[in-house]
């Protein structure tokens, strides 16, 4: 109910729709869970989980081939 007030005062302090991700899923707002937000939230954890993978694998090869 005082979310209504807040809209009805002109106080409501969300963001709108971003036009872009709504072309993906309609109902989609910032920190959404919709797959692109989530992709670009997510970005920079799984460029640094490849980045480790990578790591290891070279490490595997290196140990193996000593």
């Amino acid at each position: 109910m005082s979310l209504d007030k807040a809209i009805e005062h002109g106080k409501e302090k969300r963001k709108e729709y971003r036009k872009i991700a709504q072309q993906v899923d309609p109902s989609c707002r910032c920190h959404g869970g919709c797959e692109w937000c989530l992709g670009n939230r997510l970005h920079k954890y799984r460029k640094k989980e490849k980045e480790m993978l990578d790591k290891l694998k070279d490490w595997e090869y290196n140990s193996i081939n000593k």
